[in-house]
């Protein structure tokens, strides 16, 4: 029809065709192949940094939204098994996750009191030991190789003192500065505790709603590596939780033999460090080392430091690689990168959640491009398709036998074939 009507009209259609055909050809001709595969790579990769540069700014104006979002994920990863074995013998999910939440709340309190009562204890022998040290430091600088005179020491510790006075104002700006982050603190803990009870209560069913957002032919396939996300997730946390363990109790051990004082906050210090990969560990092990110098003296802190040292050898060579496996490995080189980049980016908070990111976009995308979908026997975005039972990211057991009774009650768990169809 469209032949006939192109004769009996006259028009040209069938020469434009050839002539844009033409010159696209003489182009691709006169443009070399290297050249083309650069431009089509390049424009793609500005697209791909765009789209992540939006992402980060839309992070960016919601920390206080993100970082409790990102803590309460890696504290259900944590929680999460506890609350699958006591499902396993019968308890319902929610009441499960309200003794493993408020077991863990009271693990955590009783520790940070026994600390604070320890350290309250030991703070006037580190007073003492403090006062001995900077008496000994001073007799060093007037005897020692320096030969100052007191009258150079009296003049440096005035003009220290003369300084706090002249910058009272930034002093007393500062102190307002950390009432407000501490207020920013408190909001962002009672947030990160009420995403975590919904994470451990109904986690699953969370999950589930959102891979019915993703189109229905590759569902199952990201429903799958969500799973296998998330259990990364779970042995990362778990690994990293036994390491720093060690690394507190060997360090504390080392502590205590050389007499240094307030040794279970440093132990509990080194504990909290260990969670941020590399970096923890070095500035924790500095505070210790510091500690030591001044107030045992040179001898006991180079001492120390080589037991930090070799605390740190051990857990890079035999630990982390031991409890991690090949589930979460990631090279040593991608691990300092992405502490560097998230330090960078997001300070503190970067620092910590770098490396589980980096842990679960490892094994999502492994999951994602080498994997096959998985067969299921119902809709692929229930959240009952294959995975390991702790894939669940923060919801039930798939050992669970009250498992399906539960998704069905909560209506998003369960679907039909036809419903589908009709769907579509």
């Amino acid at each position: 029809m469209d032949d006939e009507t192109a004769r009996t009209t006259g028009s040209s259609t069938t020469d434009t065709a050839p002539l844009g055909g033409s010159l696209d050809a003489d182009v691709a001709r006169s443009v070399p192949k290297g050249f083309r595969v650069t431009a089509a790579l390049a424009w793609r990769f500005l697209v791909i940094v765009a789209a992540l540069y939006v992402v980060g700014e839309v992070i960016g104006f919601l920390p206080v939204v993100v970082i409790p979002l990102s803590v309460a994920l890696l504290l259900a990863a944590l929680l999460i098994p506890a609350v699958h074995r006591l499902t396993r013998i019968g308890l319902p999910q929610p009441v499960a996750a309200v003794i493993v939440l408020i077991g863990g709340l009271g693990v955590v309190g009783g520790l940070l009191t026994f600390v604070i009562i320890q350290f309250t204890d030991g703070l006037p022998a580190l007073q003492q030991q403090v006062s001995q040290s900077l008496e000994q430091i001073e007799d060093w600088l007037i005897n020692g190789p320096l030969h100052l005179q007191q009258t150079q020491i009296q003049d440096a510790i005035n003009n220290g003192i003369q300084f706090i006075q002249e910058n009272q104002a930034a002093v007393t700006s500062s102190a307002l500065t950390t009432a407000g982050t501490i207020g920013t603190f408190l909001t962002g803990f009672l947030l990160t505790l009420f995403i975590l009870i919904f994470f451990l209560t109904s986690g699953n069913q969370i999950w589930t709603y959102l891979t019915r957002g993703v189109p229905r032919n590759v569902r199952a396939r990201v429903d799958l590596a969500g799973r296998r996300a998330f259990t990364s997730l779970i042995n990362y946390v778990r690994a990293t939780a036994a390491v720093a363990v060690v690394d507190a109790v060997l360090i504390g051990i080392g502590l205590w033999i050389m007499g240094v004082p307030l040794v279970v906050p440093l132990s509990t210090l080194i504990f909290l460090g260990a969670f941020v990969p590399i970096i923890g560990a070095v500035v924790t092990g500095a505070v210790a080392v510091l500690v030591a110098l001044v107030t045992n003296g040179f001898l006991a802190s180079v001492i120390v430091l080589a037991i930090v040292v070799g605390v740190m050898q051990v857990e890079g060579n035999v630990l982390q690689p031991l409890m991690l496996g090949r589930s979460v490995q990631l090279h040593p080189l991608a691990v300092v990168l992405a502490i560097t980049v998230g330090l960078t980016v997001a300070g503190i908070p970067g620092a910590l959640l770098a490396v589980p990111l980096l842990a679960v976009l490892n094994a999502g995308i492994q999951s994602l491009v080498h994997d096959e979908a998985p067969e299921s026997d119902g809709d692929p975005g229930s959240g009952t398709g294959n995975g390991d039972a702790e894939s669940d990211p923060g919801g039930t057991d798939q050992d669970d036998p009250n498992a399906a009774s539960r998704g069905a009650d909560s209506g998003t768990t369960v679907t039909t074939g036809e419903s589908d169809r009709s769907e579509e």
